[in-house]
């Protein structure tokens, strides 16, 4: 298995992303080989200081870096030779089995659609988040993003994937699913939660439990929580605040401290044909090796094939 790694991609790149790389090999029992793409000259003594094992990983020379607020598109055309435009060659062209950066975001976005594809069937790829829960599991919410407007029939679809990844990488045999709502019972909400609702409970490829409110987000009552990403992504960065609040507070807590997204390191961007996760742009070493494994993981478990059989088994409109 090769994973690929945008070394330059972060404010605190590359230092950071070689302490995740040692952290990985150093901690986790794997037979991934790790691509590394960046500026030889930056990397070469970090990597010598950090006593990388040179047989686990090579090196891609990048010249180029897209920079965290540069337009996205632009630059992927002006910078054929940056580590994220890259990254995606090598993806696309099978040198790499999936493909990990925590640099500018839209230029991930941007080189994953016009890369690498939706999976066939799906409508809209989307980006999710774990939640934490105070009985140590967690659940996941998507769309936490890039779809901050959506429409029912990307829900349901938004229902499916979530659903899989729930399955197959957090290991919960029959996720529950609840659709976030400012009231339980049938028939509350928007026009869009309104006309959600019906496709999930139609929807035979899940398990649907209704809807769920705001206060329901941290329990148990769902495994997997959809909504569009506008209302996720404001969920999401309060979520973050809790655990900045407590550090700033100096208020040690076991649970809070999961909020901490260093702990799961990065988003995989479901239902695109081949891996890509995308880390937070302030990630460091431990969130760099999150990352990496989890990469690891979704190749292991074949889950994007899972989810490739899944639409293939359901027509979408």
């Amino acid at each position: 298995m090769r994973i690929g790694l945008d070394m330059m991609g972060g404010d605190f790149a590359p230092a950071e992303a070689v302490k995740g790389v040692k952290l990985f090999l150093d901690t986790v029992a794997s037979n991934v080989h790790l691509v590394l793409i960046g500026d030889e000259e930056q990397l070469a003594p970090l990597l010598s200081a950090a006593q990388v094992d040179q047989s686990r990983y090579s090196v891609v020379h990048s010249s180029q870096v897209i920079g965290m607020n540069e337009h996205p598109t632009k630059a992927l055309k002006e910078k054929p030779q940056s580590s994220i435009a890259i990254g995606f060659y090598l993806l696309k062209n099978e040198k790499i089995d999936s493909f990990i950066s925590a640099g500018n975001t839209g230029a991930m976005m941007v080189g994953t659609f016009y890369s690498i594809k939706a999976i066939e069937g799906v409508q809209r790829p989307t980006i999710s988040t774990l939640v934490p829960r105070e009985n140590g599991t967690y659940g996941l919410l998507l769309d936490v993003g890039i779809n901050a407007d959506c429409k029912p029939e990307n829900l349901s679809q938004f229902a499916i994937l979530g659903s899989l990844y729930s399955k197959h990488i957090l290991n919960i045999p029959n996720p529950k699913v609840g659709l976030l709502n400012i009231g339980e019972e049938e028939g509350k909400g928007n026009l869009l939660a309104m006309a959600t609702y019906p496709l999930l409970k139609e929807n035979k490829q899940i398990n649907f439990v209704g809807n769920i409110e705001g206060r329901d987000v941290f329990s148990e009552k769902a495994d997997v929580i959809v909504c569009e990403g506008f209302t996720g992504n404001v969920v999401l960065k309060m979520a973050e605040s809790f655990h900045e609040l407590a550090v700033k507070r100096n208020i040690h807590d076991e649970y809070i401290d999961k909020f901490n997204f260093e702990a799961y390191g990065g988003t995989p961007v479901l239902g695109v044909s081949k891996p890509v996760i995308i880390g937070h742009g302030i990630s460091k070493g431990l969130a760099f090796k999150n990352m990496i494994q989890l990469a690891q993981q979704i190749n292991e478990s074949k889950l994007l094939e899972k989810i490739k059989e899944s639409f293939d088994a359901k027509p979408t409109e």
